[in-house]
């Protein structure tokens, strides 16, 4: 008989080992391996089972497409879009984001919008009381009758709340917070949070509920929990946005109804959350001077464009090491364009001045496509001549000081 061996296995990808190691060889994770309990090495033979009647395999092409799996809107358009036309009956859809960023604000105006369309929602929320979310309902409009809130954070009494509301949405905020007594570990483990996330999608798929769930993110920027929770759920949404402004994007990460090229766009209001359907004036200055050091460029949000204006102020300094102060765009990328310009251009004297290059509105530019409207400014800037408002700059500019075309 074989001699029993100690299993350790990782708690985010399911990698497992003889001994234990600090760093998972599969997903690279530290400290998430740990004891998984005794293995024999017995190996029994898996026998095959005759599948029951109506599950036997079928073409393709003699399935019947299920009325359950169309959209059905929420309301809130922007949402809709995201999800590629609204949600669908029995879907697990997971919204993540930093902590303060809106994610609560929003699914409630989600629960409020299906509430008005009488049909019930159950929201339970792990993290506040039925009070504080009542208090923001009242605050943002959001009181129905078909809007039933509960505070809990126990799995089983959850599951309870579903059988007795008999909902037709549910959201779950935050599923890092509520435990199950069938899994070790404090809430927010990976064994909790895999067991809550595999009952609760479970429960949708029987009932043909779609369920919200609200997920945490850590320092990264990843989904808090193990990496099966991203596998489990069929929509993964981020929401996206700097608490300093109003502005908030939410983007599809993985969809299995619909398209993950679109964003939605929202902005934070005293009244809770506003859509933006049309965002193509929030990152343009309101000035209608010629001013120098401005340039429109376009940028690609999902399927939208969007203009966006990139300002820059050069100042003369006689500090050894001038400064190079950016907002919005990438510091190694602004470098490398004045480097650009003064080897390139000739505007050798971009070495004896601070510049400063920002964005209207607080977006951030990631795309080479914005290297030629950064240069613009800078130079717009350098030579204190306005840019003509009508003229937008697209292109990569490479180090050989040549324009590239970017994909549209």
């Amino acid at each position: 008989m074989p001699k029993p061996t100690t299993a350790f296995r990782c708690t985010e990808c399911g990698w497992s080992t003889v001994k234990w190691v600090g760093r998972c060889a599969e997903c690279q994770q530290w400290g998430t391996v740990v004891e998984a309990g005794v293995e024999t090495g017995i190996v029994r033979g898996m026998q095959a089972v005759a599948p029951s009647a109506g599950r036997a395999a079928r073409p393709i092409s003699a399935i019947v497409e299920s009325e359950d799996a169309a959209h059905r809107p929420s309301g809130v358009g922007e949402f809709d879009r995201v999800l590629g036309g609204g949600i669908v009956a029995g879907a697990a859809i997971l919204l993540s984001g930093e902590p303060g960023v809106g994610k609560s604000t929003l699914l409630l105006e989600v629960a409020a919008r299906v509430a008005a369309e009488g049909r019930r929602v159950l929201y339970v929320s792990a993290e506040e009381s039925t009070a504080q979310v009542r208090l923001r309902a009242g605050r943002t409009g959001a009181l129905h009758d078909e809007l039933y809130l509960a505070s809990e954070t126990d799995l089983a009494t959850i599951l309870g709340q579903v059988d007795q509301v008999s909902p037709e949405l549910l959201i779950v905020d935050s599923v890092q917070t509520v435990s199950s007594a069938l899994s070790d570990g404090l809430p927010g483990q990976p064994s909790q949070v895999r067991e809550v996330a595999s009952t609760l999608i479970r429960v949708a798929k029987e009932r043909q509920l779609p369920v919200l769930l609200v997920g945490h993110v850590t320092k990264d920027g990843t989904i808090a929990g193990p990496r099966l929770l991203e596998h489990l759920v069929d929509v993964v949404c981020q929401f996206e946005g700097d608490r300093q402004t109003a502005l908030r994007f939410v983007r599809a990460l993985k969809n299995r109804f619909g398209p993950t090229d679109e964003v939605g766009c929202f902005e934070m209001t005293g009244d809770g959350i506003a859509e933006v359907p049309d965002p193509s004036g929030l990152f343009l200055s309101r000035s209608r001077n010629a001013v120098s050091g401005t340039c429109v460029t376009v940028a690609l949000e999902g399927r939208r464009a969007l203009p966006v204006e990139v300002q820059a102020l050069v100042v003369g300094t006689k500090a050894p090491q001038p400064r190079r102060v950016v907002n919005g765009v990438d510091p190694s990328r602004v470098a490398m364009i004045i480097a650009v310009l003064e080897r390139r251009a000739g505007l050798r004297q971009l070495g004896e001045h601070d510049v400063y290059v920002s964005t209207v509105g607080g977006v951030r530019l990631i795309e080479p496509a914005a290297d030629l409207a950064i240069a613009v400014a800078i130079a717009s800037a350098m030579r204190d001549r306005a840019v003509p408002h009508d003229l937008a700059a697209v292109g990569e500019i490479s180090l050989a000081g040549e324009v590239r075309p970017v994909a549209s």
